[in-house]
């Protein structure tokens, strides 16, 4: 792996589900490869860790995924909890 020109930024989101905050937080991470990882805490504590390989990813697409895949897991869990709702 080269050293990245432009390292991907990651994504936070936060939103009050009932008394409590739920956190989106997607990191990219260039060591030992190209990863990124989306973490999901509920009222600070880690529930849920989804991630990706990007290794074989082009460097020009990288923020582009990044910024993907924490939408769809953010949208993900929007809707979860607009069904736990109905």
């Amino acid at each position: 792996m080269s050293e990245l020109q432009n390292p991907p930024m990651g994504q936070l989101d936060a939103i009050d589900v009932g008394g409590k905050k739920l956190t989106v937080q997607t990191e990219f991470f260039h060591r030992p490869g190209w990863r990124v990882e989306t973490k999901v805490y509920l009222a600070g504590a880690l529930k849920k860790v989804y991630a990706e390989d990007l290794s074989a990813m082009p460097e020009a697409d990288l923020q582009r995924f990044v910024t993907q895949f924490h939408k769809t897991h953010m949208d993900e869990i929007v809707a979860g909890l607009q069904k736990l709702n109905k």
